[in-house]
């Protein structure tokens, strides 16, 4: 005869997002229905009383991370609980191997009884084929359904972020959802605003560090308190106390997140699979990146010289939240180091210049250096020269717009491309040979294969250069020269009396200073210089070719 024991139980309830139909909940699915049936089935029995019900609504049943079934296994440690009752098996969770060592491993080891109503399993009355058989299938089966929604949802992400529709949760910094479509950005007046400052700022020579307590002293909120100011229900990892604050950190990802510039950059990592929740970092060069999905708030330019800038020591002046002048832009020729700046006081008269620090670590080079004031002179010489030279020939070639191209022709007059093509077909010939090689025995079956393989990269490298160089001569034909060139800002330094942080990051890349203060100036834009010369000589011939057809 049976031993009368009375139940303490506890109702257990799970609803995710995959037991939804089509983003709404299914009713025979739904919390409230699972707590009528549960409670229903309690109520008919005479020897079980409900402890307590135990509710995760929004959790997945891939694992069993779950605050209120947590809850409930220690009240199920602790003695309180000795039945449990679920929906359905599914309920419980979808790993197979988890639910199958709770039901037949833990529960019996805590006396605990487990009934799933809807797939009629209770496991006090269930005999052995039942439980060694029935239930693990039935198991299998709600994990194998977990998998494929967790394949078909990632499948749908995929083809999303490929498309360059926003699918994240939160908006980056500086844009908001659009009311229109929730898979668009569009910039926040305020946010975006921050960002423009942030990035000026950075240009204008201050720190991550500077430019975080600058942002802090004006009472600009951090992204996470300017999300909950919106009433968004959003929480980080880099939060540090009640309030969170401008970091040095949080400054940095805005400096290096291309989304300013109008690419969608989204899938920078992803889980394991479908019952890990960790995220791993994924390289660089699976990332889904779209150019164009949205409006940009910082300049292509810009940005691209703020990463230079984080390549290069641009510490602040020990007076000072600013870098010098030339900071990141000036290194030393011979050495390639950064050079550094010293002041020289004497007699209450201060002496700017740079030094090359190398010897100073017993490295070898030279103390050679050169007087700040006859460093800005030089280079603004030859800023003014190379503005000059490249607003006259912007004048000469903005007529170009319209004019029929043969980009073969124009190759004969790019060196570049010229130099390009010729490397092409050396690879070519290269990799035609090794046949012949191969046959004479001058090279193994592995050489070959090698030879191959480095033959063909080779090529393909050239062959994308070349692809670039052609985009950027189609550029400068159908939109004319203004959109390869800053012509604004080329007219501007033309007005210039002296220098300025701005003006040296916009239209200089480096400034390296050799033995006898020789400087050697590097500007950006040298490939649009290059393009615009060849351009110069195809019209130039263009032109000479129309004069003697007239003859």
């Amino acid at each position: 005869m049976r031993e009368h024991i009375l139940y303490s139980a506890a109702i257990y309830l799970r609803l995710s997002r995959e037991d939804m139909d089509g983003g709404m909940k299914s009713e025979s699915n739904s919390i409230s229905s699972q707590r009528e049936m549960a409670r229903s089935y309690v109520r008919e029995q005479e020897d079980m009383e409900l402890f307590d019900i135990y509710v995760d609504d929004g959790y997945s049943g891939a694992n069993f991370d779950r605050p209120e079934f947590k809850r409930m296994m220690a009240d199920i440690e602790a003695g309180n609980v000795n039945c449990v009752i679920v929906k359905d098996l599914s309920r419980l969770g979808r790993d197979y191997i988890e639910a199958g060592r709770l039901i037949q491993k833990t529960f019996p080891a805590f006396h605990v009884r487990f009934i799933a109503l809807t797939d009629n399993f209770d496991s006090r009355n269930a005999d052995s084929s039942t439980k060694s058989l029935v239930v693990p299938v039935k198991n299998f089966i709600n994990d194998s359904y977990c998998r494929d929604i967790s394949q078909k949802v990632r499948s749908s992400q995929k083809s999303k972020r490929e498309q360059g529709k926003f699918i994240g949760a939160f908006a980056v910094y500086g844009y908001r959802k659009s009311a229109e479509d929730k898979n668009k950005l569009c910039p926040d007046a305020y946010a975006a605003q921050v960002v423009r400052n942030i990035f000026a700022w950075k240009l204008e020579g201050m720190s991550t560090q500077a430019i975080a307590l600058r942002l802090d002293g004006l009472g600009v909120l951090s992204p996470m308190e300017y999300k909950k100011s919106l009433g968004e229900k959003y929480s980080t990892s880099f939060r540090v106390g009640t309030t969170a604050k401008w970091s040095a950190v949080a400054v940095k990802r805005i400096l290096t997140n291309e989304m300013y510039t109008g690419v969608m950059v989204q899938g920078k990592s992803g889980k394991v699979n479908y019952k890990v929740k960790k995220s791993v970092a994924k390289p660089r060069e699976e990332w889904a990146r779209v150019e164009g999905t949205h409006e940009a708030i910082i300049s292509r330019e810009d940005f691209e010289t703020v990463q230079e800038l984080f390549k290069v020591d641009t510490r602040a002046k020990a007076d000072g939240i600013c870098a010098h002048l030339f900071s990141g832009l000036l290194f030393c020729g011979d050495c390639k180091e950064p050079m550094y700046r010293r002041v020289n006081r004497y007699k209450g008269v201060s002496k700017v210049y740079f030094i090359c620090p190398t010897r100073n670590r017993g490295q070898g080079c030279t103390r050679h250096s050169i007087p700040e004031e006859e460093l800005k002179a030089v280079v603004f010489q030859t800023l003014q020269t190379h503005t000059s030279v490249f607003l006259d020939m912007c004048s000469q070639l903005e007529h170009i717009r319209g004019v029929e191209v043969d980009y073969e022709e124009v190759a004969r007059f790019d060196k570049e491309m010229e130099r390009l093509c010729r490397e092409q077909e050396k690879y070519q010939e290269l990799g035609a040979g090794l046949h012949e090689d191969l046959k004479t025995g001058l090279i193994t079956e592995t050489d070959f294969k090698n030879f191959r393989a480095i033959y063909e990269k080779k090529y393909e490298e050239t062959e994308r250069a070349l692809q670039r160089q052609e985009e950027m001569i189609r550029k400068l034909f159908r939109n004319g020269v203004a959109c390869g060139v800053k012509l604004e800002r080329l007219k501007e330094a033309m007005r210039l009396t002296e220098l300025d942080r701005d003006t040296l990051l916009c239209f200089i890349s480096r400034i390296e200073v050799f033995e006898g203060k020789k400087v050697y100036v590097e500007l950006r834009g040298k490939e649009e210089f290059h393009k615009m010369l060849a351009l110069q000589d195809y019209t130039a011939s263009k032109r000479e070719g129309g004069k003697r057809a007239e003859v």
